[in-house]
């Protein structure tokens, strides 16, 4: 695929399409990667994005419980002191 090179103010850049953002989940920001003569564009994910709201509306729902137990019963916490 060939894709022209267009001005942005004082640099230039490229022009992805609405096909190719969304086909490879592309959104607001992508890794550049320089490698043996190939510029590759990946996209940035945030692994962890949305988590507080996530976190937020499970506590309001009262489902943020522990499922198992903290510690065992026969643990010696002392020795860690």
């Amino acid at each position: 695929m060939d894709i022209s090179i267009i001005p942005i103010g004082n640099s230039k850049g490229i022009r992805l399409s609405k096909t190719i953002l969304e086909k490879y989940n592309i959104t607001d920001k992508v890794e550049l990667i320089l490698e043996k003569g190939y510029i590759i564009l990946k996209p940035k994910s945030e692994p962890r994005s949305g988590w507080e709201t996530a976190f937020k509306k499970m506590h309001e729902n009262g489902d943020d419980q522990l499922l198992i137990d903290d510690a065992f019963e026969d643990e010696d916490l002392e020795e860690w002191i």
